[in-house]
C-alpha cells in the first residue's frame, strides 16, 4: 500500500498537471458512475491526507480516492490509449491529448523499490491520467470529507505538529508498533516507515505507547515529517545513513536503503544482528533485537 509520501506526491503531480483549469472526466468500463457530476468542471485543488486523495471540482464534488493495497495511477502525455485492464477512471487535459505524445508517452506508476524518480515526466507534461485498483473512488460531500478528516490522525507531511500524536500515543495501552499503523494516530505512516522509525529511535517495537518518552515520539514524529518529504522527492524511501551502509559513498543502494524493512534474517547494518519478524497489526513488523532491545 503507497504511503504518505506516494499520496503526497500524487496530490501534487495531479495539481501541476490539470489544476485551475476544466477537467475531462469518465469512467469508461461502468463501474465510476459519478463522472458527470464533475465530468468538465474546473479542478480547484488536490488535497492529500493520510492515505486520502481528495480532487475539489466545488462545493459537494470532491472525488475521494483511496488506492488501497492493489491501487495504481498510469499517467501519460498524447493521445488517451485504447482502454484495457480493470480502468476504474480517467482524468484528461482536451486541449492536451489533442498533441502528439513525448517520447515517454505512457509512465505507468513504479513502487519506491523499482524507482529511482530519474526518468518520470514533468507534471506539465502529464495529458492524462489513469486509475485501477483503488479501494475507494467516489464522489464526497464537504460533510463526508469533513467526517474523514476527523476520523485521521495528524499528517506529518501536512505541517502538523506532534502535540495530537504524542497525546493519542501517551493514552494508549497498545504497543508503539501497533499504534504507529493506527491512522488515527498518524495519518499517512505505514509499514515501512513503522519498522524505519523505530529502529531510528532505537526503540522497541512492542514497548506500550504509554511508557513510550515525550522526548522520543517528538523525535520520532520529526523523523518522519523528514522522511517523508525526502521520498516525496524522488519516489524511493531510503531511511539508512551513509555511515550506516556497507556503501558509505553516493546514492544507497537498493539492498542498502532500509535498515530492518523486508531484511528478515539479514545482519543488521549496525549491530550485526539478524533481523527478526513476525506479523502485528496485520502486517509484518521488522526489528533488531540488539538495536532495539526491549526496556
Amino acid at each position: 500500500m503507497p504511503e504518505g509520501n506516494e499520496i503526497h506526491r500524487w496530490a501534487e503531480r495531479h495539481y501541476a498537471a490539470f489544476g485551475g483549469r476544466p477537467v475531462r472526466v469518465d469512467g469508461p468500463q461502468g463501474r465510476f458512475t459519478d463522472s458527470a457530476v464533475i465530468d468538465g468542471r474546473k479542478l480547484e485543488r488536490v488535497m492529500a491526507v493520510g492515505k486520502h486523495l481528495g480532487y475539489d471540482f466545488g462545493k459537494d464534488r470532491i472525488l475521494h480516492v483511496h488506492l488501497g493495497l492493489q491501487g495504481d495511477f498510469t499517467e501519460g502525455s498524447g493521445p488517451l490509449l485504447p482502454v484495457r485492464g480493470a480502468l476504474r477512471l480517467r482524468m484528461w487535459n482536451a486541449a492536451a491529448v489533442k498533441k502528439p505524445a513525448g517520447p515517454d508517452a505512457s509512465k505507468p506508476h513504479r513502487w519506491y523499490s523499482e524507482d529511482d524518480g530519474s526518468d518520470n515526466l514533468a507534471p506539465e507534461k502529464v495529458a492524462w491520467v489513469e486509475l485501477r485498483g483503488p479501494m475507494d473512488c467516489t464522489i464526497y460531500s464537504q460533510e463526508m470529507w469533513e467526517k474523514l478528516l476527523q476520523r485521521l490522525g495528524p499528517d506529518p507531511l501536512n505541517g502538523d505538529g506532534p502535540e495530537k500524536f504524542v497525546k493519542r500515543v501517551k493514552k494508549s495501552r497498545k504497543t508503539i508498533g501497533e499504534l504507529l499503523m493506527d491512522q488515527s494516530v498518524a495519518a499517512g505512516v505505514g509499514n515501512i516507515f513503522r519498522a524505519e522509525l523505530l529502529f531510528r529511535a532505537k526503540l522497541n517495537p512492542f514497548t506500550p505507547g504509554k511508557d513510550v518518552a515525550e522526548s522520543t515520539l517528538r523525535s520520532i514524529w520529526k523523523d518522519a515529517g523528514v522522511l517523508m518529504k525526502a521520498a516525496m522527492v524522488d519516489r524511493r524511501i531510503v531511511t539508512t545513513k551513509p555511515k550506516d551502509r556497507p556503501h558509505g559513498k553516493g546514492q544507497a543502494l537498493k539492498e542498502e536503503a532500509h535498515y530492518v524493512y523486508r531484511r528478515q534474517g539479514r545482519p543488521c547494518f549496525v549491530s550485526g544482528t539478524k533481523i527478526l519478524t513476525e506479523v502485528m497489526a496485520g502486517r509484518n513488523l521488522f526489528w533488531c533485537p540488539v538495536c532495539q532491545v526491549a526496556a
